[in-house]
């Protein structure tokens, strides 16, 4: 690429959305964390570089810092705690408390140029804030450039590419968000748009090729969009060296393995493997229901069927594919070394056996959901696969709270096909970014027939989004969820009650384990 961006991780749950709005403009970007090395930085050599928001005060102990000199390195954007960085180390003031802002937001425009060009001065704009300290006083050299009420919501340097914005302009809740981003790669950073789904590909095929040499690789499908486009794209770099591996947890939708069967082996002529291990992983999770011990065996027994599957068809395989993504590595562990917290663990992420005898091969994890369905169209995946609503690797089992059984399994299995059957009907699933049924550990007391019941409690969850990393949920009209209420309360044996969940992400995550 002849630009790129690199953004420096102090902390926040959005700086992956950072690189998205870059990547979204076609200006590749990568995430590094604050304790790289000026030297390091100098020869990354960047085009920009943006510093997220985080969670943390400037003045804390062990707070993310950079070396002041890197403001002279390339053209630099401040972001919420990135701005208050700057001004902690230009000499600015940032103070906490009283000025408090969490949400939505209008921030007064003060100039049309740098980041808002195209702004009239006067402009109102709603943005997302979500700060706790505020910077007092720019620092000297410094002009104010927007502000929401009495607080400084930008500033730049009176003569060096350095700007700085309060708010988080990566959000969609910041409307013209995007487009202060774009003035920064184009108008500042002069940045080239060449980064594409086709120029990611032409990249990661040659990575590929280069890593694995002759070696044989083994991928383990999932019936989801992720698994599906990883395993497409190693098949583009190596072809037959590829063997995938669908394994039958018992976990599954209802006819996904005959699914995957007729799509991949036939639609796309990869090898493909099929393992029933039903029983192997209901027998891993008998009696737990921790959710996070839970996606640790579902991980760990993964590995071991695919390591037996390897020696069953004599593969002798080195590697394997997986199809993580950025929104599963930020909620399990801080992918390149930054602050950000733990949410949850995800099998393909933090779940592995440390002793597993294969090398990981990622291909998608630095990309978003949109991103990859964008990938699979380009190497020629159908739209029904790609354009599949998601589903956990660990399956079902993060979809029933509390120990995974075989009745819940199977009434869970019957009510998420009804929903599903519903949504599709109503022509709604494009719409939704994702939907699903969830089995509740409790039961409720009903009336059937004019007798007592005592039995199962179904959530439906259905979300909009544009990434995984924020949601919404779905505003559907009553009439529909009352006739999917109607039909799995009446079709599934041992359900009396049906609730629809309207908790958007954050504060809930869209799965519910």
């Amino acid at each position: 690429m002849s630009s790129r961006i690199l953004i420096i991780d102090c902390g926040s749950q959005f700086t992956q959305l950072i690189a998205r709005r870059v990547r979204e403009a076609r200006v590749f970007s990568e995430i590094h964390p604050s304790t790289r090395s000026l030297a390091w930085i100098r020869e990354w050599n960047p085009t920009g570089i943006i510093l997220s928001g985080g969670p943390s005060s400037v003045s804390d102990v062990g707070a993310p810092t950079i070396d002041p000199a890197l403001l002279d390195v390339a053209p630099v954007l401040g972001v919420c705690y990135g701005m208050q960085l700057i001004a902690h180390l230009q000499g600015g003031r940032v103070i906490g408390g009283g000025r408090r802002e969490y949400g939505r937001a209008d921030v007064e425009v003060l100039e049309s140029a740098g980041l808002f060009a195209g702004f009239e001065v006067g402009d109102r704009s709603p943005v997302w804030m979500s700060h706790g300290d505020h910077v007092e006083v720019v620092p000297p050299g410094y002009v104010q450039t927007a502000r929401s009420g009495s607080t400084i919501a930008g500033f730049r340097h009176d003569s060096k590419p350095i700007h700085a914005v309060q708010f988080h302009a990566e959000v969609m809740h910041s409307v013209r968000g995007a487009e202060m981003i774009q003035n920064f790669l184009f108008a500042v950073c002069h940045c080239t748009p060449d980064w594409t789904p086709g120029h990611f590909i032409e990249q990661q095929v040659a990575s590929i090729r280069e890593r694995v040499g002759d070696a044989q690789v083994i991928c383990g499908l999932s019936g989801g969009v992720d698994s599906a486009v990883a395993a497409a794209l190693v098949h583009k770099a190596i072809g037959d060296q590829l063997t995938c591996i669908f394994v039958d947890t018992g976990l599954l939708r209802l006819h996904e393995r005959e699914q995957v069967e007729r799509t991949f082996a036939s639609g796309l002529g990869i090898k493909l493997i099929t393992v029933r291990a039903e029983k192997q992983f209901l027998d891993a999770l008998a009696g737990q229901g921790d959710p996070e011990v839970k996606r640790k065996r579902i991980g760990h027994t993964f590995i071991d069927v695919f390591e037996q599957a390897s020696i069953d068809a004599g593969k002798d395989a080195k590697f394997l594919v997986q199809g993580t993504l950025y929104p599963d590595v930020i909620e399990s562990v801080s992918a390149t070394g930054g602050p950000s917290a733990t949410i949850k663990t995800h099998h393909n992420v933090g779940g592995l056996k440390p002793d597993m005898q294969f090398k990981l091969i990622e291909p998608l994890r630095e990309l978003f959901k949109d991103e990859v369905r964008n990938v699979g169209r380009e190497l020629g995946l159908p739209d029904e696969m790609v354009g599949r609503h998601p589903f956990p690797g660990p399956g079902l089992a993060i979809r029933i709270l509390g120990e995974v059984t075989e009745h819940a399994l199977h009434v869970l299995r019957k009510s998420d096909a009804i929903y599903l059957e519903e949504i599709r009907a109503a022509g709604l699933y494009p719409d939704i970014w994702q939907a699903f049924a969830v089995f509740l550990p409790v039961r409720s007391v009903g009336v059937m027939g004019d007798g007592r019941t005592y039995e199962h409690v179904i959530a439906l969850r259905a979300v909009t989004s544009t990434d995984g990393m924020t949601a919404d949920w779905f505003p559907f009209p009553h009439d529909i969820l009352a006739r999917i209420s109607n039909r799995i309360i009446n079709e599934v044996d041992g359900v009396n009650r049906v609730v629809y969940d309207i908790s958007s992400k954050p504060p809930a995550t869209i799965e519910w384990e």
